[in-house]
This record gives structure tokens, C-alpha cells and sequence, in this order.
């Protein structure tokens, strides 16, 4: 390796001192040896040198010397020439430091350098398809131990023979792509073998820079302020988390991942094992910057309850990378991007615990009193229901993030996780929802007390409960909450339904007699007709515009009041229809038909769904086109 003082010397001799100056008679072997490689490497650099000169107007890179374009063995004549003046040269310099050999052979060096740098820059330029991040990224690492550099092969061996041991059935693009590398890689190494390593890093920094900077700016990776997202909609901020999370996948696995393999492979034998770690740094630094640091810039704005899920895509999206992350971007130098993934993923989780106690306080405020027409399914208990749905869809991030969180308890009677033992984290988030559904329960038995008719009002209870268990049972909140939540709210439903049938039919119900089949005056029957024929049809009027929504559930209870009502009126109708004179009461036939029509909530709306009220709003609109 030549002295650091040495390359600051420029001499160019005159034509007539062009020839090396005779040697002493008592030189030794090793003086004639360096003595030829010195005459071979001004034979070669000078007339590269001269082409170079010839094809270039100016200093710029316009047009470049063709030497790695040629055979092989030209160029790995080339090389071998320098790295025979590089040992010529520490030779001179034990034997005579100030002889004027050694001036001439540190000027051929110059000239070498400017044509390899030349070179290195024309191979970056030419070939940005070939060394594109997904071609290199997606090549397997027995592709990559084929990129050899020129030193690996004999000079006999041809160029299509040098790439055949990464397999016959590469593509085209992947050829020419190991061709670029095991070149790039040959001037690297020489380069740097010879004290020029500076010149080749600059040279391959601009240039990658600039093909790392182009392809994020393509995956719409902006570089925005805090103020900037801060003055944003956030539909319009939805919109560029979108375009984030598309772009972050690609960024990490193949983008930065390419880069990361390409600059390893053509820094490989730098002496110095931070040269790759400082190339890869400066190239992927900025870049990495902006991507990393949108997160942070979205959890520091305001903290609503509709912002939640996007807030979790971005949180899931830089755990799901984050082992790559660490791979890509564990160089001592990087380590500002990842305490920025940190950091984001820090401040994500601050700003969805904030939201999760914002959305509890929401409801725990919810103080609409307007009871929903028909007993239907109340617009609070539809939100909250699709908002926690959602929720658990998450249950792998949200575990990492409400883990040590404080919340109110619940009773050990009330509710058990089934996976406290087996999932800690699981039973976290188990916990967590089964509390917000049990607030939100609470808050509907409080609103069944507008209503004026008891029985619509646990029909109303019935029908809430019931979409609660629904949306549990075909939704990940059944395996989260567990079965024994749902035989115990399931049967809820149940007792719903018998106090509004108890209650609902009692009218209906007293106006027969208690034992139907006992004998009873002709005047007594006839009023027992009467009675239950104006109670019956009275309550099928006004049950024919309440409403449940589960058909199934409707279903059972029509069944389970024709059981009672029909059976028991069929037996008094039996057996006193006779006697019962001019009396034009229903036969059992016509209940039926009665009973068919009600619970449809004809003339109403039923559902709720018209309601004014903010909780009408779902939650799916804030995960649609999730991904």
C-alpha cells in the first residue's frame, strides 16, 4: 500500500523521460520482476488512458472508456496490471521512496484510478435495470456466492462460462445483473487495494442514492412535515396511510433488502469493515427516515376512536417487518432508523390505548333517551359491536399494546378468560372486550326503561343481546371470549324472551280460563270468547309493528307462544264452541295466522337505522379497503 503522502504527487514526465531509468548492475530477481510489472502496467493503463481521452470532451462521464464492455480477459488483464504496479510500487518504496520510478509508477496509478472510476460509474449508470433491488433482492444467496470477482477465474474461461455455475435457467436480466456485480465488485477491490476507496464510495453513493431516493418517491413515500399532517383531513391522511402501507412492504423486503445485498457483496474485501456499513448508511439513511417517521407524525396528531384502525395497520405493519428490520439496518450507523421503527411503534401504541379509553369514555357518555321505534337493535349497540369486531381482528398486535394496561376489573364471576393461563396477552385483550361489551349492556338496560310497554322493552333487551351474541359467534370474538361467555349471554336471550312473553301475552293469556277443559255456564264461555278474542287481536295489532331482526329468533318465539296460546285456547275452543251461541269467535286456524304477521315491524322502521343519533355510524367504514 503506497504511503499516505504519495498521493498527492502529480508528475508527468516529459516524452523524453517517458522510459524507465536503467537498472544497477547488482540488481536482484526481484528487481527485475518489479521492474516488468511496471512496464506492463504503463502499457496497458497508459493506452486505456489515452482512449479514455480520446472519447471524452470534458472531465464529466459523458462517454466512457469501453474496458469493461470488451472480453473479460481484457479488463482482468487490466486489473491484474494494476495489482501488479500496486506491489512494484511497496517494493520502491522499502528500496528507494524518493527514486523517480516511483514517481512514474504513483502517476500510472493515478491513471488507473480515473479510468476504473470511470468505469465503476459507467457499470452503476448502464446497468440501474439489471441492478434494480428486486432482481438483486430475489436472487438466492447460492446465486450470489456465483458472483465472483475477476479474480476468481482463469483467463481461459469465457464470460458465459464464469455465470453458468449459478444455474442454467437464470433469466436474462439476472445474467447481466451478476455480470454488473462481479465487475463492480473487481473495481471495488482494486480500488481500494490501492488507497482509492474514497473515489469509489463516492461514486457508488450518488449514484444508489439517487435509485433508492426515485423508487420511494414512486411508492409515494412523501417527505412531509409534522405541521403538514397535522392540517390534513383525515381522509386525505388516510389516504397516504394507504399508499404507506403498500409502500412499506416493498421498501423493506426488497428495496432496502437489495440494497443492502448489493453493497455488502461489492465491498466485500474492503479491508476496512466499515466501508460497506458507512455506504449502506448513507445511501438508505434519508430515505428510511421519511418512511419511518410517517407513523410517528399520524400518532401525534389528534386521538379519535375513528382513527383507530389505521392507527393499527401502521403499528402492524412495522411489527410485521420488524425482524427484517433489524437484519436490514443493524449496522452500528443505521441505528437511527431503527429507533425510529421504535419509536413509531411507541407512540402507535400510545395513540390506540389513548383511543380505547376515549371509545369506553364514549360510550360511557351515550346519553340519547329516545327509545328506537319497534325494540329493535339500538344504533350504540350495532357501533360499539362492529367497532369491537374489528378490534379483535387485531388481537396479535393489540396484546403488545394494552399489555400492562390498566383497566377497570372484572368480576371473576362475570367473566374468566378462557386463555389467562395458556396467552397472557390474549386474555388481556379477552378481558379488555368483555368490558366494553359489558358497559355497553349496562347502558342498554338503562334505555329500556323508556319504554312505556315492559314487554317491548325486554323484547328490546332480547334483541340486543342477541346481535351482541351474533356478532361474537361468527366473528374471532368468539375464540376470544370463549364458549362459556356465550352459553351465559345466550342465555340471557332466552330469559329475555320468556319475561316479554310472560308479560306481553299475559292479557291474552288470563282471559281463558285456567283449566280450559272444565264445564262453564253458556254465558261465562261466551264472555271468555269475547275477551279473548278482542285481547288476541288487540295484541297482534300492536305486536305486528315491534320487530326481531334475527329470523331465527323470531321464529322461536312465534313457536313458543303458539305453543302456549293456540294449544291452550284450541282446548277451550274444542270443547265449549258449541255453546258458545251467536258468538263469531276465531278458530284455532285463524291464531296462526294472526300470529304470522307480527314481530315484522310493518310501518316502522324497526331497526333503529334512521336514527339521527352519532352512533349510527359504523365502524366498517373505517376498515374498508383495508389493505
Amino acid at each position: 500500500m503506497p504511503r499516505k503522502g504519495m498521493r498527492s504527487i502529480f508528475f508527468k514526465p516529459s516524452s523524453s523521460s517517458s522510459a524507465l531509468p536503467p537498472l544497477s548492475p547488482l540488481r536482484t530477481f526481484s528487481d527485475s520482476l518489479m521492474e516488468e510489472n511496471i512496464q506492463t502496467a504503463e502499457s496497458l493503463i497508459t493506452k486505456w488512458d489515452s482512449v479514455s481521452e480520446r472519447s471524452s470532451l470534458s472531465s464529466s462521464y459523458t462517454k466512457l472508456t469501453p474496458l469493461f464492455s470488451g472480453t473479460r480477459l481484457e479488463a482482468q488483464q487490466y486489473l491484474n496490471a494494476v495489482r501488479g504496479l500496486q506491489t512494484a510500487m511497496k517494493h520502491l518504496v522499502v528500496l528507494d521512496p524518493t527514486s523517480k520510478t516511483l514517481v512514474r509508477a504513483q502517476f500510472l496509478m493515478q491513471l488507473a484510478m480515473k479510468t476504473l472510476e470511470k468505469e465503476f460509474y459507467q457499470i452503476l449508470s448502464s446497468n440501474r435495470e439489471h441492478l434494480d433491488p428486486e432482481t438483486v433482492s430475489n436472487r438466492s444467496s447460492t446465486d450470489r456466492r456465483s458472483i465472483s470477482s475477476f479474480s476468481d477465474f482463469d483467463d481461459e474461461i469465457s464470460e458465459d462460462d464464469e455465470f453458468r455455475v449459478a444455474g442454467n435457467s437464470i433469466s436474462e436480466t439476472e445474467r447481466m445483473s451478476m455480470i454488473a456485480m462481479a465487475d463492480l465488485k473487481a473495481i471495488a477491490d482494486c480500488m481500494i487495494a490501492s488507497g482509492y476507496g474514497k473515489e469509489c464510495v463516492r461514486v457508488y453513493v450518488i449514484m444508489r442514492k439517487s435509485i433508492v431516493d426515485e423508487a420511494l418517491y414512486h411508492l409515494g413515500v412523501e417527505r412531509l412535515s409534522f405541521s403538514q399532517v397535522q392540517k390534513m383531513d383525515w381522509e386525505v391522511v388516510e389516504l397516504k396511510i394507504k399508499t404507506w402501507l403498500s409502500a412499506v412492504k416493498v421498501a423493506v423486503s426488497t428495496l432496502f433488502r437489495g440494497e443492502r445485498i448489493l453493497c455488502d457483496h461489492v465491498f466485500a474485501s474492503a479491508a476496512e469493515k466499515r466501508v460497506p456499513e458507512s455506504c449502506f448508511a448513507e445511501i438508505t439513511r434519508e430515505g428510511a427516515g421519511f418512511l419511518f417517521g410517517f407513523p410517528e407524525m399520524v400518532a401525534k396528531c389528534k386521538k379519535t376512536p375513528e382513527k383507530m384502525f389505521r392507527t393499527l395497520d401502521l403499528y402492524e405493519a412495522i411489527s410485521d417487518n420488524w425482524p427484517q428490520i433489524q437484519s436490514i439496518f443493524s449496522f452500528e450507523s443505521t441505528s437511527s432508523v431503527r429507533q425510529m421503527a421504535v419509536s413509531s411503534m411507541l407512540k402507535l401504541g400510545d395513540a390506540v390505548r389513548a383511543m380505547l379509553t376515549e371509545f369506553e369514555s364514549a360510550i360511557q357518555k351515550e346519553s340519547s333517551k329516545v327509545p328506537v321505534p319497534a325494540g329493535g337493535v339500538h344504533p350504540l349497540t350495532r357501533y360499539v359491536m362492529n367497532y369491537i369486531t374489528f378490534l379483535s381482528d387485531y388481537s396479535g398486535v393489540l396484546g403488545d399494546i394494552i399489555a400492562d394496561y390498566p383497566q377497570s376489573p372484572l368480576p371473576e364471576s362475570y367473566y374468566r378468560s378462557p386463555m389467562r393461563d395458556e396467552n397472557p396477552l390474549v386474555s388481556d385483550i379477552s378481558e379488555r372486550i368483555a368490558w366494553l361489551i359489558l358497559v355497553v349492556l349496562c347502558k342498554l338496560d338503562a334505555k329500556a326503561e323508556f319504554y312505556n310497554d315492559v314487554a317491548l322493552s325486554y323484547l328490546f333487551l332480547a334483541n340486543n343481546m342477541q346481535y351482541v351474541v351474533s356478532k361474537v359467534r361468527k366473528s374471532n370474538l368468539g375464540f376470544l371470549l370463549g364458549e362459556d361467555w356465550l352459553t351465559k349471554h345466550e342465555s340471557k336471550v332466552k330469559e329475555y324472551v320468556s319475561k316479554y312473553e310472560r308479560v306481553g301475552w299475559s292479557k291474552v293469556m288470563s282471559s281463558l280460563p285456567e283449566n280450559p277443559a272444565a264445564e262453564m255456564p253458556a254465558e261465562k264461555v261466551r264472555a271468555c270468547f269475547v275477551s279473548f278474542n278482542a285481547a288476541f287481536q288487540e295484541t297482534c295489532r300492536k305486536q305486528a309493528t315491534w320487530i326481531v331482526l334475527d329470523q331465527k329468533l323470531r321464529d322461536e318465539i312465534k313457536i313458543s307462544i303458539a305453543s302456549k296460546v293456540v294449544h291452550k285456547y284450541r282446548e277451550f275452543y274444542e270443547k265449549n264452541r258449541a255453546g258458545s251461541g251467536s258468538v263469531n269467535g276465531l278458530s284455532p286456524d285463524d291464531l296462526g295466522n294472526y300470529l304470522s304477521d307480527i314481530l315484522y315491524g310493518v310501518g316502522d322502521s324497526g331497526s333503529g337505522s334512521g336514527s339521527s343519533h352519532s352512533w349510527s355510524v359504523t365502524a366498517s367504514s373505517h376498515r374498508s379497503n383495508r389493505r
